[in-house]
């Protein structure tokens, strides 16, 4: 019988870890197949194309992006080119902000265009994605980027002494992604891949698959090309694979070969779970990815429509779908006539086949308008679907007279874009395929999917508006001409936006997505139009009431609180309503003070109370003062807002005043705190409370906490020349910013305090003070507008 006892526990234990370990397979294998959220997206592209809007605007109403030759680049053309002197390019290539980036000039002039355009367009695609960049420093995010064309010291035969240390890292590849993480203090991988034209898309797969193995949490993937030089319009044209026009024709009977461009793309990357936990906006979903080779072929550089079909399928699998639910696909497409009819057909085998008639697969190349942008090719490709999911339409590709007679397409529905299709949705999400195909035999195919509503989401439902209420706008930059243009491009975002974002959503945005820097300005007011008026001020230069701005040069100035003796009770003041923040903190004080005291507060444990949770606020907000100085309770609040005092312990002191004073048989004497004291810790802190005992008084005796706080002495105040003075209660004439001052707006009254703090040497943390809510949304905002400047290595150097 005991043996029978022990088998049956040995089988109830094996089958428990048989289910833990079927679990634990179950769980590894969802990982393996979680979608990945695109949460933000950047581009600089053909056609002065400078955001995914732009882009959007662009196919959506069918532009040629093709243009003569930039005429900044001194290029050595001949009179008789062998090609058009047509293609894709992106203007200011040369353009960069190099002090953002504490990059000296002689660095920068060194530095390839390709990674400095990289560089503004990571710091871009991060606050996109409403996430300020200083907090990614030491995360495991990572970074996968496809480099092609290097070209930038390529025809140099001498160079300055001075450009030497320089030269090999700013022209090497591995930087543009080293770069990137250095500039942000990024830990994930940094990695820079060149598969020729699938070199960006390559990038974006290896993100994914780091992103599901847990490599890194976040990842910026993408690529670019910037031709410093017109070798390879030579090398093309050598081997005639260049348009006559300069213009790709995907898939057409027209077409005669591509036409070159060059363009950089970056998207930000996260798994779905954690945008979703982290709040962060999903664009589309990348449901699955997959690469291969063509192997030995044709000939190196020949198309392999065997492995274009193998690596779709694979696609396919890892999202875990079958080819009838893919509605569209944007393809390789470069306009070669043999490739792009390799390219239909592995498409057609693929997706076509036994597809019905009247739901094809729609089929589209956004090389048709901005041309081949080659390392861009496929970020492009997929930022130009994710805008077309967000949009419900699918664009038309230009320069198709008519189907390529090369491609057997009567052997499955797929069509050409030839005109735009509206892309409802159906019982399914949409989805569509991206493409990317190499020079080097490397085929990229990923499954990209609209996204999926949110969970708990009602279907036309919004979110309600943050009721009005005194708000701040803190606005920064590195430099007084972009601080300016930040508040100008403000304005022309929220001035265009709709619908119109609350005034606290576009507070909260500001403090919690943005990065604070040295050149500041706070704008505090209520309503919409008033604040905008305040930010054309301040893009104008010109002073305005409700605008504090930080002086040039100007030395930071120390900050000192003073906690009086008198002041309206805190439900007096609009401070619990306006600022969740302060409102949570007064409850804390209020509920340690309930815990020692069977009676109502009096009015002047009231006061403490609000004193104490304003400090709370204040320090949570990083405005750390230099000097604190109180009477009476205030004293109590000072030495908490010091460091002297915990909180808990600041309230044990303040009730065990309540109670002293209470004996209406005795006025209190410092034998009423000795027992408190006994209980309770002071501590040493970087600064005492200033008050009326000399300044070596002994803050643990009985007789120091008696004097202050029966003393109706005030305190010495420094003077307001040499320190910004932070009044809570009442203010003993002396200047500076009064808090629950009765008759004033207490929260606008506090918003503006820290305005002045943070515009004069203090940096606050706005993020906790203007948090209107437990789960406040953020919304969108224009990005950092960066001062560039021209560095083209040709215009100081021996060619």
């Amino acid at each position: 019988m005991a043996n029978e006892e022990k088998l049956v526990e040995y089988l109830k234990w094996t089958t428990a870890e048989l289910h833990q370990a079927q679990r634990r397979l179950r769980d590894l294998e969802a990982a393996g197949h979680e979608p990945v959220a695109v949460v933000a997206m950047s581009c600089r592209l053909p056609g002065g194309t400078r955001t995914p809007e732009d882009l959007w605007e662009l196919v959506a109403e069918g532009r040629d992006a093709v243009t003569g030759f930039p005429g900044d680049r001194a290029w050595d053309v001949p009179e008789d080119p062998p090609y058009a002197a047509l293609g894709g390019f992106v203007p200011d290539a040369a353009g960069f902000d190099a002090g953002f980036f504490d990059i000296s000039a002689t660095e920068a002039l060194a530095t390839e265009p390709l990674q400095r355009l990289m560089l503004q367009l990571a710091w871009e695609t991060v606050e996109r994605g409403r996430i300020a960049p200083h907090t990614l420093r030491s995360t495991l995010t990572g970074v996968y980027v496809g480099a092609t064309g290097h070209d930038y010291a390529t025809r140099l035969d001498s160079a300055p002494d001075e450009l030497l240390p320089y030269l090999g890292g700013g022209t090497s590849g591995s930087l543009v992604s080293g770069r990137i993480a250095y500039a942000l203090g990024l830990e994930g991988p940094a990695i820079t891949v060149d598969t020729a034209c699938s070199s960006s898309l390559v990038a974006i797969h290896l993100a994914c698959q780091a992103l599901r193995r847990g490599e890194c949490a976040l990842a910026l993937a993408g690529g670019g090309t910037v031709m410093s030089t017109p070798h390879t319009f030579h090398a093309f044209a050598h081997q005639k694979s260049l348009a006559a026009d300069g213009r790709c024709k995907p898939f057409a009977a027209a077409a005669d070969g591509m036409g070159l461009a060059e363009g950089a793309g970056l998207v930000l990357l996260e798994r779905l779970t954690d945008a979703r936990a982290n709040g962060h906006p999903v664009l589309a979903v990348i449901r699955g990815s997959a690469l291969n080779q063509d192997g030995a072929g044709y000939g190196l550089a020949a198309p392999n429509g065997p492995s274009q079909q193998h690596v779709i399928r694979a696609a396919l699998a890892d999202a875990r779908l079958a080819p009838d639910e893919i509605d569209a696909v944007e393809a390789h497409g470069t306009g070669t006539p043999i490739g792009d009819a390799i390219e239909a057909q592995a498409l057609i085998a693929t997706y076509g086949a036994h597809r019905p008639e009247e739901r094809p697969l729609w089929l589209g190349s956004v090389k048709s308008n901005t041309g081949h942008t080659q390392g861009a090719a496929g970020t492009a490709a997929l930022i130009k679907m994710v805008e077309a999911l967000r949009h419900g339409v699918l664009p038309r590709t230009l320069h198709v007279d008519r189907p390529t007679p090369l491609a057997m397409w009567r052997k499955g529905a797929v069509r050409l874009l030839t005109d735009p299709v509206d892309w409802p949705r159906r019982d399914r999400p949409r989805r569509a395929g991206v493409s990317a195909f190499a020079t080097s035999g490397t085929n990229a195919h990923l499954i990209v999917e609209e996204a999926p509503e949110p969970a708990g989401a009602t279907a036309g439902a919004a979110e309600p508006a943050p009721p009005v209420r005194p708000v701040a706008w803190p606005l920064s930059a590195r430099t007084p001409e972009a601080l300016r243009a930040l508040a100008r491009d403000l304005v022309a975002h929220l001035t265009g936006a709709d619908p119109v974002p609350a005034p606290a959503e576009v507070g909260y945005s500001l403090a919690a997505t943005r990065t604070t820097f040295e050149c500041r300005a706070v704008i505090v007011g209520r309503e919409h139009s008033g604040l905008l008026a305040a930010a054309e001020a301040l893009a104008a230069g010109d002073d305005h009431p409700d605008v504090a701005v930080s002086a040039p040069d100007q030395a930071p100035r120390k900050a000192a609180w003073h906690f009086g003796a008198e002041a309206p009770a805190p439900d007096d003041t609009e401070l619990p309503t306006h600022i969740p923040a302060f409102a949570a903190a007064l409850a804390e004080v209020r509920a340690l003070l309930g815990s020692l005291l069977p009676a109502p507060h009096p009015g002047a444990l009231g006061l403490f109370a609000a004193q104490t949770a304003l400090a709370r606020l204040l320090l949570d907000a990083g405005a750390r003062p230099h000097t604190v100085a109180g009477e009476g309770l205030g004293h109590l609040a000072a030495a908490y807002a010091a460091g002297v005092l915990t909180l808990d312990d600041s309230c044990r002191l303040a009730a065990a005043h309540v109670r002293a004073a209470a004996d209406a048989t005795r006025p209190p004497t410092a034998e009423a705190y000795r027992e408190t004291l006994e209980e309770i810790t002071c501590r040493p802190a970087a600064l005492t409370p200033a008050g009326t005992a000399p300044a070596d008084a002994d803050v643990t005796t009985p007789a120091y906490w008696h004097h202050h706080l029966d003393s109706p002495a005030p305190a010495a105040l420094p003077s307001p020349d040499t320190h910004t003075l932070i009044h809570l209660g009442s203010a003993p004439g002396s200047g500076g910013h009064v808090l629950l001052d009765a008759g004033r707006d207490a929260g606008e009254a506090l918003l503006t305090a820290l305005a002045g703090l943070h515009t004069s040497g203090t940096t606050v943390d706005w993020a906790p003070v203007l948090r209107y809510a437990a789960e406040p949304r953020t919304v969108d905002l224009p990005t950092y507008p960066f001062r560039t400047t021209r560095y083209w290595l040709h215009d100081h150097t021996t060619v």
